[in-house]
């Protein structure tokens, strides 16, 4: 009877009055489940679409896009996409995974130059290649600006020879591309109304000397590559490749929108052997110079001799002119300014502070003749840190008398550029190596004695990018209307300002203590 009944259907249907779906059920679930297609992400207008590979982060896509954005630094745009896509939260993204990024821009930025005069009073804080291209660098550069600066210095090329841009040259090796894209962030400095001063480091060149040691000066005793206190970082400033690249380099750095390049180094090494060093002008030492006037005497104006008989008519031997460093030096100035200045922009140089003083061993060792520099040149800028000038004028701490060091200088080179329309520009210190007495008074007293000795405007180095002080000193300054800057911006002229007594550095109860970077 059982199995009448599981064979009669209406009796199964009765038992389990499910049976027939279960079944059905059953061979639907035999199929593979298709999928829903993905919803399809619409890219707004100056964005992109990015479909995420394997081990892709925020951050990595961030950088791959950076230089098709608008944005500055890989962490502005990294935000950027995390807010364009609903606040997207984490680092890693899934394979797939559709990102909206933002901020395309439809062609590279091409950036201008923003001419200025030559003496437009610059306010100009250094920062190095590794800051400038950074976020902190960013940051550094606005509060900079907030306290009263209207310039930056920054690294195109240190003494360390890496090239922070990318440049197509072929001694331009070894590249570390810390300013991602240099017209953007020229473009940057001028959306803040700021002057954009880009360095080169000149002839002191250590990878260049390094992959190219045939460039180097020579030893004349072994003649290989001559050492600096036992460094290989000095090129040869009279070969005419390392002067070419140094020229090309700067031609292009021109072309990318800066306002001003600025040469450092632009000298022969100063420490070592001197005796030992070998240049590449000295194969061919002397050159042939017309023969010097000389004052005609009654006997030599009539055709006589010095006893009265007419003289006989002799080939006249050149005289034979050695060439100097300082002749290196000023011609390829002659040829850099040449070039460079056509572009619109302003050349500038780094000098010793204490070549102010003219002495012939430094003259004769830098070949930095400050009389023929200053043709070839819109601004000097002599690096006067008091700190610097250890051994100098009896004084036992130099970095504690801003005042003495500071005015002397300026007086010197403005008394020995007189009437070369070049503008004096100073380095001034901005850390406290060899003085106890660095602080924001430290600050307004070298500000200040540059200014009333004939200085136009002012650069701050701190080898660190630490500028706490001169932040602080900054507010105060402008607040005085006139007494420390003119207060020039780009595009609008400054009223002119009245002469103030300078305020000693010797007043009690102004100095902190710090410990900053030095130059190199």
């Amino acid at each position: 009877m059982a199995s009448v009944g599981l064979m009669h259907p209406s009796a199964a249907g009765v038992q389990n009055p499910h049976a027939g779906q279960l079944l059905q059920a059953k061979a639907d679930t035999s199929k593979k489940p298709q999928p829903a297609p993905p919803a399809t992400v619409i890219a707004p207008p100056g964005s992109d679409l990015y479909l995420a590979q394997r081990g892709d982060s925020i951050p990595s896509v961030a950088r791959k896009y950076l230089r098709r954005t608008k944005y500055l630094n890989s962490n502005e745009l990294a935000e950027a996409i995390r807010a364009a896509n609903h606040n997207r939260q984490g680092v890693f993204l899934k394979s797939g995974e559709q990102i909206i990024i933002p901020g395309i821009l439809e062609a590279p930025i091409v950036e201008k130059s923003v001419p200025v005069a030559r003496d437009f009073e610059v306010r100009a804080i250094y920062l190095t290649g590794v800051m400038a291209g950074s976020e902190h660098g960013e940051r550094i550069i606005r509060h900079w600006r907030e306290v009263g600066g209207n310039a930056v210095v920054f690294d195109i090329k240190d003494s360390d020879g890496i090239v922070n841009i990318a440049f197509d040259h072929p001694l331009a090796t070894g590249q570390r591309h810390y300013i991602s894209d240099l017209p953007k962030l020229i473009r940057f400095l001028h959306s803040e109304n700021m002057h954009a001063i880009a360095r080169i480091a000149i002839f002191r060149d250590e990878h260049l000397v390094t992959t190219h040691p045939e460039l180097a000066v020579k030893s004349h005793k072994t003649g290989q590559p001559w050492r600096e206190n036992g460094k290989l970082v000095w090129t040869d400033p009279s070969n005419p490749k390392v002067q070419d690249y140094d020229i090309a380099l700067a031609k292009f750095v021109a072309q990318s929108g800066v306002d001003e390049v600025q040469f450092d180094y632009v000298r022969f090494p100063a420490e070592g052997d001197q005796k030992d060093a070998l240049f590449s002008y000295q194969a061919n030492p002397a050159a042939e110079d017309p023969v010097a006037d000389r004052p005609a005497t009654d006997h030599a104006a009539a055709g006589l001799d010095v006893n009265g008989h007419r003289k006989v008519d002799r080939p006249k031997k050149p005289v034979r002119h050695e060439v100097q460093r300082s002749e290196v030096i000023a011609n390829f100035l002659d040829r850099a300014y040449v070039q460079i200045h056509p572009s619109g922009v302003l050349l500038s140089l780094d000098v010793f502070g204490v070549m102010a003083w003219q002495r012939p061993i430094d003259l004769s060792h830098t070949g930095q003749d400050i009389v023929a520099m200053a043709k070839h040149c819109d601004v000097l800028s002599p690096m006067i840190y008091p700190s610097h000038f250890f051994g100098m004028d009896g004084i036992a701490h130099p970095g504690d008398a801003p005042e003495h060091f500071i005015g002397e200088s300026m007086d010197r080179f403005r008394l020995i550029t007189k009437d070369s329309g070049v503008v004096i520009r100073p380095w001034l210190q901005a850390f406290a190596w060899r003085t106890k007495t660095y602080s924001p008074h430290y600050v307004e007293v070298q500000i200040e004695v540059a200014k009333q000795k004939g200085g136009i405007g002012f650069l701050f180095w701190n080898a660190n990018n630490d500028y706490s002080k001169p932040y602080t000193a900054m507010p105060e300054m402008r607040a005085a209307k006139g007494r420390y800057f003119r207060g020039d911006e780009v595009g609008v002229k400054a009223e002119p300002a009245t002469a103030v007594p300078i305020a000693s550095i010797s007043a009690p109860g102004a100095f902190t203590n710090a410990k900053v970077g030095k130059r190199p």
